[in-house]
């Protein structure tokens, strides 16, 4: 269970996973964690997260609601050589911009295949296709760049390649309050502790509480958290959520 509050800091962004293979358990995504982490240190919310298919009506309306209420949104997959990499047209119809071979992104990709002996042929190139008015990110990994057209990142999907695109775009992006947060690990239900933290959560409406049930050296444990960007704050919440599983007749696990 999570009673969460609206503090509603800015920036705000929305990630979004594409690919068929994500939805189908085929492929077992890590990217969101490695954005969201890095981002949260940046001051940067996470609103929202979806993974959706290679479907070009899904892609167009999942973007054009999503960046309109965030100030960033970031997708990851579909910008390879094959069929079904979709995902740079899908941004094109979006924007309502044509798309084309870029020819700074055609340069690095045959200077990249010359080096290797690769063939250059009309699939490969297909990675060099930017849509009008995107900005290039650079791919120190395997060349093919990913690019930004208004508040619309698009990476790869392979993890390392994204990581790369996402840690070169990172220090661009508009900084907000750096959110932190403190855990209290208890042995009680989360039934229990339900309505005491339901009335903490209300006393501190900045304050995201939330409670996660889980086992720990094989016994019941709930961990409770608090998240804000307000350090003072949360340390006098720590206390008071200290104090609620004492109060409550359970134990700190520590």
């Amino acid at each position: 269970m999570s009673i969460k509050s609206d503090p509603t800091p800015s920036p705000t962004a929305a990630i979004v996973l594409i690919g068929n293979e994500l939805l189908s358990g085929r492929t077992q995504d890590t990217n969101l964690a490695y954005m969201a982490t890095r981002l949260a240190t940046h001051g940067v919310r996470v609103t929202e997260t979806r993974i959706i298919p290679d479907n070009e009506s899904v892609i167009v309306e999942t973007l054009n609601v999503l960046r309109k209420s965030n100030t960033y949104v970031f997708t990851t997959g579909g910008i390879g050589p094959t069929h079904d990499d979709i995902t740079a047209d899908c941004i094109a119809k979006t924007f309502d911009v044509s798309i084309g071979i870029h020819p700074e992104a055609e340069k690095t990709l045959l200077a990249y295949w010359a080096e290797r002996d690769v063939e250059p042929n009309e699939d490969r190139l297909r990675m060099a296709r930017i849509p009008t008015g995107a900005a290039l990110v650079d791919n120190p990994v395997s060349a093919a760049p990913g690019f930004c057209l208004e508040n619309v990142y698009v990476f790869a999907g392979v993890p390392r390649i994204m990581q790369a695109m996402f840690d070169s775009v990172l220090p661009t992006l508009q900084r907000g309050a750096v959110i932190d947060s403190v855990s209290v690990q208890s042995n009680l239900g989360e039934g229990t502790i339900a309505a005491p933290l339901r009335a903490l959560q209300e006393r501190y409406p900045d304050v995201d509480l939330g409670s996660y049930p889980g086992r720990m050296q094989g016994k019941y444990m709930v961990t409770l958290v608090a998240r804000s960007s307000d350090a003072a704050q949360l340390k006098i919440v720590k206390a008071e959520l200290t104090k609620l599983v004492s109060d409550a007749g359970g134990d700190v696990v520590t």
